[in-house]
């Protein structure tokens, strides 16, 4: 089936989910879109337009010959004209085998429906480029009988995420009953989600409400960031557990569930959190290998028996340590 886009006007964009490397099944798909622009590069114009997809991704296309505007190959440095029929050819993705592997894992609960796993730091959740072993999700199949399957092959039984440097509690589910189950109330934010962030400076306010939209950071696409363009809401409350002076223990509600949503809100404050080089600090005061950012807390509704269950992970202890180390 072939999608077409005609010049998106802003409403429509805002709509439009784009096309993504991980967006597709096996099939090869064709995308025509006329040029509603003068004088840009294509790679950058059609970052834009398909904004999951990395512009990197498309000049590896353009490279291949599978973008063509008017039925003719083109470098990535072309630049658009208004009308111009750019087509672009996406292929079938890699086939991946996920193996399973005996990765130890954390588990602090779990039944016939589902789990509660404690992710360590530095562990990747699920398979990607570049990370098809080692994973939480290599390591579920190892241990588990059973995994949910909406998310398809790459991701059994990942019902959220966490960043590969965040540490801390996740859900997983074993059917896709409780997958759909745990993922409505993942959007009516009746999942209780509570984290722990180490931040930079002396956060004033005892408490507070963050309310600013996230997307794709225009300055690099591998990055989110606070935009009013190709954006969706986000909202993160937060409250003061202790102050160090030039450091701030929080406490992090999420409302929403977006990607790197507390590091680019705190940083968007003025704190980002300790450790995290993306977001915060290119310094390594600490030794760290990643950003003090823990899940604490997580409450559910248990899908089959009803009753509420909360589980709370103990900070770990490279987090201890710096606490230790900024309370002397």
């Amino acid at each position: 089936m072939n999608k077409q886009v005609d010049s998106l006007n802003e409403k429509e964009k805002n709509n439009y989910s784009g096309f993504g490397e991980d967006d597709f099944d096996t099939e090869e798909k064709e995308i025509c879109i006329i040029s509603d622009v003068e004088n840009l590069r294509i790679d950058v114009y059609l970052a834009e337009k398909l904004h999951t997809i990395s512009r990197s991704f498309i000049q590896k296309l353009i490279d291949q010959g599978s973008i063509t505007v008017n039925e003719r190959k083109i470098k990535s440095n072309y630049k658009i004209k208004v009308k111009d029929i750019i087509k672009i050819i996406i292929p079938p993705p890699e086939i991946v085998e996920v193996e399973a592997e005996n990765i130890p894992l954390d588990i602090v609960y779990e039944d016939q429906d589902l789990a509660v796993i404690n992710k360590p730091q530095g562990m990747v959740v699920h398979p990607a480029p570049g990370h098809y072993s080692g994973t939480l999700v290599n390591g579920l199949l190892y241990y588990m009988e059973s995994l949910s399957s909406i998310n398809g092959d790459l991701r059994p039984g990942i019902v959220h995420r966490l960043d590969k440097d965040t540490s801390g509690l996740m859900l997983v589910a074993k059917n896709d009953q409780v997958h759909k189950f745990l993922a409505q109330s993942l959007k009516a934010h009746s999942i209780k989600r509570i984290y722990y962030a180490l931040v930079e400076g002396n956060v004033k306010d005892p408490q507070g409400v963050i309310n600013a939209p996230l997307g794709r950071s225009e300055k690099d696409r591998k990055k989110r960031a606070v935009t009013s363009k190709n954006s969706k809401e986000a909202i993160t409350e937060f409250q003061v557990v202790k102050g160090y002076g030039r450091y701030t223990l929080l406490e992090l509600k999420l409302q929403t569930g977006r990607t790197h949503q507390i590091r680019v809100h705190t940083k968007y404050i003025g704190h980002p959190v300790v450790g995290d080089t993306v977001y915060g600090s290119k310094s390594n005061k600490f030794g760290l290998e990643g950003q003090l950012l823990h899940s604490k807390k997580l409450g559910f509704v248990h899908p089959t028996s009803n009753n509420y269950m909360e589980f709370e992970s103990e900070l770990p202890d490279y987090f201890l340590k710096v606490l230790k180390i900024i309370k002397t």
